[in-house]
């Protein structure tokens, strides 16, 4: 806590505040005050006076109901309430009746308890060394300063006995942020540096320790001590998601059209954040709710086809509309919805058409519509329906997926001479039903021309039957089809003909149509189905014009099939103790009363070696009555129909010992199967395939060859004991440039291959190593020659006196006359005396690998020439001539052989 004399001087600036705040009702202010922690109703704010206001007549208006307003002009408690260690902050405010405003705002701090005693009306709620748990400290926002201003001194009670120190740590000091406050340890003065801004940082908890001197012990339990920042009006409220509602056309009054949201960023709870929409325009149409921004209509006359939208302007003011509040304003989009009151309306009152008859899925008309409402929408879109005239189903209506518009098309073909005008009635409606209206849905009349066209002659049915008996003699009359023009009604002129008759049964008489026998027809043939038997007649008439119909014969049953038994072998098997049977099964193409239940006997001149006994209508079991040796047995049974058509036929029957169903006898004497021929056949194919493989492998024996030396390997299989020259190369190619200049020295041209470069990429074998890693290049050329006058390899020996006057010309002359090739000559010395010392050098070890290696030849050379690392250079470091003296030095040592 602050020592008393601070206390008093805080006291006395508190209450000279109060006092200049509350002289002024048209002022807006704040105000601290200490109050116990438990207030019991009746208790008066001490230091808030505002009889001023009420001398005044101002209207007085409290933000919190749990205070209340005396008539003495004092702020009294109206329920008993607890005041936190954060405070309670409420606001009074006052009206005059020339509307000005004033506001004050009052914080309530609990004030700590006095000797540990409690207070009347106090709850102690913990307990708290004094001097050292000071409460919370309240500093309003966006404070001017000046700064550094002083807000309290945090002082320990071991600071009577101890020379102490504090410490201080936390946001606001030395956590982010950093420096708002400033701290002095030897006497626990905390001040602030700044302005706070609430709405980023609304409080501070800074730890205040307290340690020994000297010793650096702490004395003391750590401080957590909390600087709440008190909020300002400092923000006005802002929009809050998108400004656009929608309300349906044709809405009543009142209906809800959607809301505003608006926030602000001051402290909850205040009248800072108590937010008032206001409507500027737009007031003939819609209202807002001042405290939920709720947007209403206020009439029903909302037509979009009028009008579609509407901007209105909206008004947002914190401390609920006061005058003293902050504002903002933003326009409001309002979307007019669309009900469909508007039904399709056709552009005509009725439509005349034509359409030929026997026409199908022919467009006629096309019919178009109008409609008010948002396109592309259901309350749009049109469907339409042919209400009159359509019985038959002949005709079909669409919707032009464009033009929303009637396509009318004939769906079924049309008759002239049953009816020549056919009268329809088309109605128009929407996808979605009428609202909002009393109109109804639209329709339109129709009038169709059913137009005359020369048709083909008809039959008298599109199917005819005729019942008709299998096997009736040939030629006998089966019935008569036969058509008609539909404009004369008769026959005259049509010829008739078979498209396709599968049998070839019926004949067609061309003129009259007269179906007759051509071919025995059996009921029993594979052209029959369920007994039915159908082929395609065509009726022509005089003008070509066809038409086709379907001849069905539904063929009758006679008994022309004899029941027949099978005429495979049956099987009697052998049982110890008893006699063997077998099933004997018949069977008869015909149907129904002329086929089964069968009739099975035995002849009466059997051999009584057989006894038959009936199993069903088309089976009988034969039984053996003696015992038989095993062998096939011929046996004549006498089987008949329902109507006793049949007769004696013999069925073979084999009595044998059986294994599996199967006779053993006829196992084992049976000729081999598949997999028997498979299993004999398999050695052969095993034997024929390795003959194969044998004679493939000799026929593909490789044969020795001979890799051909082509003489340019290119790097790969070249001949390495090579020790002769290099290639002869004609000595007019080149122009020898002259060696010796005036001193007249002597020299002898050395290399392994006869070459001097491009041979071993070296000059000769012992100048590059000499001239590069001792001294370089010689001050010339001819110093070169001078010092390998006397090495000798091969035949290639010459001195200066052969090399000029035997081998150059004579007597010197050529010298003479060819002074510029000399003088080139001795400037690609100098230029190589100054580069490859350069390359041989460590600066750069990329050169001097590049430049001083030996390299053996193994084939021809590149014809690109050299791609070392140093030919990337330019104009300054170009060493590309090196690439060309190998060929010319080639070409001299030649040259000097030869001679």
């Amino acid at each position: 806590m602050l020592p008393k004399m601070w206390r008093v001087v805080v006291f006395l600036c508190a209450l000279a505040l109060v006092v200049s705040r509350t002289e002024s009702c048209f002022r807006t202010g704040f105000v601290q005050v200490e109050v116990p922690q438990m207030i019991q109703p009746g208790y008066r704010i001490p230091k808030v006076d505002v009889s001023n206001c009420l001398r005044k007549s101002a209207t007085l208006t409290l933000t919190d109901s749990n205070f209340a307003i005396s008539g003495a002009g004092k702020i009294e408690v109206a329920a008993p309430m607890v005041v936190s260690p954060a405070g309670r902050v409420f606001s009074v405010s006052a009206r005059d009746s020339g509307g000005a405003t004033s506001h004050l705002t009052v914080r309530l701090i609990c004030a700590p308890p006095r000797d540990g005693r409690k207070s009347s009306g106090e709850v102690v709620l913990r307990r708290f060394k004094r001097r050292w748990s000071p409460p919370p400290y309240n500093l309003l926002e966006n404070d001017k300063g000046p700064f550094p201003k002083y807000l309290e001194t945090l002082e320990s009670e071991v600071a009577a006995n101890n020379k102490v120190y504090y410490t201080i740590s936390g946001p606001g000091y030395n956590q982010h942020p950093v420096n708002v406050f400033k701290f002095d340890s030897d006497t626990g003065k905390l001040s602030a540096l700044k302005t706070i801004d609430r709405e980023e940082f609304p409080s501070f908890t800074l730890t205040v320790r307290v340690f020994e001197r000297g010793t650096n012990k702490e004395l003391d339990d750590p401080l957590p001590y909390s600087i709440v920042i008190d909020d300002m009006n400092d923000n006005a409220p802002t929009f809050t998601g998108p400004l656009q509602v929608t309300v349906l056309e044709k809405s009543k009054a009142g209906t809800t059209v959607g809301k505003i949201n608006a926030t602000d960023r001051d402290q909850p709870g205040t009248n800072h954040v108590k937010i008032r929409y206001t409507l500027l325009d737009g007031l003939n149409l819609f209202s807002i709710q001042p405290n939920t921004g709720v947007i209403t209509t206020v009439t029903d006359s909302l037509d979009r086809e009028t009008k579609d939208k509407y901007l209105v302007t909206v008004k947002i003011q914190d401390m609920a509309g006061a005058s003293s509040g902050l504002s903002n304003t933003g326009t409001a989009t309002i979307v007019v919805g669309d009900i469909n009151d508007n039904p399709p309306t056709f552009t005509e009152t009725s439509y005349d058409a034509s359409v030929k008859e026997n026409e199908i899925d022919k467009f006629i008309l096309r019919i178009p519509v109008n409609d008010k409402d948002l396109e592309n929408t259901p309350n749009w879109v049109s469907k339409f329906e042919i209400t009159k005239g359509n019985e038959n189903g002949n005709f079909r209506v669409e919707t032009d997926p464009k033009t929303n518009g009637a396509l009318l098309y004939v769906s079924k073909a049309l008759d002239h001479e049953k009816a020549k005008t056919v009268a329809l009635e088309i109605t128009a409606r929407n996808e979605a039903e009428l609202s909002g209206t009393s109109a109804g849905w639209n329709s339109i009349p129709v009038n169709l021309n059913v137009l005359n066209v020369d048709e083909g002659p008809e039959f008298s049915a599109p199917n005819i039957t005729f019942n008709v008996k299998e096997n009736i003699p040939n030629n006998t009359l089966i019935g008569r089809y036969s058509a008609l023009d539909p404009e004369t009604k008769s026959s005259n002129g049509i010829t008739y003909y078979k498209v396709s008759e599968p049998a070839a049964w019926v004949n067609v008489d061309r003129q009259s149509g007269d179906l007759k026998v051509a071919n025995t027809i059996d009921r029993e043939s594979m052209h029959v189905k369920d007994g039915k038997y159908s082929f395609t007649m065509k009726a022509v008439d005089a003008a070509s014009k066809s038409s086709t119909g379907t001849v069905i014969l539904v063929i009758e049953d006679v008994n022309d099939n004899k029941p027949t038994l099978p005429s495979a072998e049956l099987l009697i098997c052998e049982k110890e103790g008893e006699r063997g049977s077998t099933v004997v099964v018949a069977e008869d193409k015909d149907a129904g009363h002329f086929s089964a239940p069968f009739s099975f006997s035995l002849p009466p001149d059997n051999d009584g070696k057989w006894s038959l006994e009936s199993l069903n209508g088309t089976a009988a079991v034969l039984k053996q009555v003696k015992d038989l040796p095993r062998r096939v047995y011929e046996v004549d049974i006498d089987v008949k129909d329902l109507q006793s058509n049949g007769g004696i036929q013999t069925v073979s029957v084999r009595v044998c010992q059986c294994r599996n169903g199967a006779c053993m006898a006829q196992d084992s004497s049976s000729s081999l199967g598949s997999l028997g021929w498979l299993a004999l056949l398999l050695p052969l194919a095993l034997l024929l395939l390795l003959c194969l493989l044998v004679a493939f492998l000799c026929v593909m024996k490789k044969e020795k060859l001979e890799l051909e030396d082509a003489g340019d390997g290119g790097g790969i299989l070249l001949k390495s004991n090579t020790e002769a020259p290099g290639e002869e190369v004609d000595s007019s190619l080149i122009t020898v440039p002259p060696f010796g200049g005036d001193a007249g020295a002597k020299g002898t041209l050395k290399g392994n291959t006869g070459t001097w470069g491009s041979g071993q990429g070296s000059f000769g074998q012992g100048t590059l190593k000499t001239g590069v890693y001792k001294s370089g290049i010689t001050n010339d050329i001819q110093d070169f020659y001078s010092s390998q006058y006397d090495n000798q390899y091969g035949t290639q020996q010459f001195n200066q006196d052969y090399f000029i006057d035997g081998g150059m010309g004579g007597d010197g002359r050529y010298l003479a006359q060819n002074s510029s090739f000399h003088h080139t000559w001795q400037t690609n010395g100098r230029y190589l005396q100054q580069k490859l010392p350069f390359l041989g050098t460590q600066e750069d070890e990329r050169y001097a690998e590049d430049a001083v290696h030996d390299y053996r030849f193994e084939g021809v050379g590149s014809e690109a020439g050299s791609v070392g690392c140093c030919s990337g250079f330019g104009d300054d470091n170009d060493l590309g001539f090196l690439n060309t003296l190998g060929p010319k030095f080639k070409t001299l040592a030649n040259v000097c052989r030869k001679t």
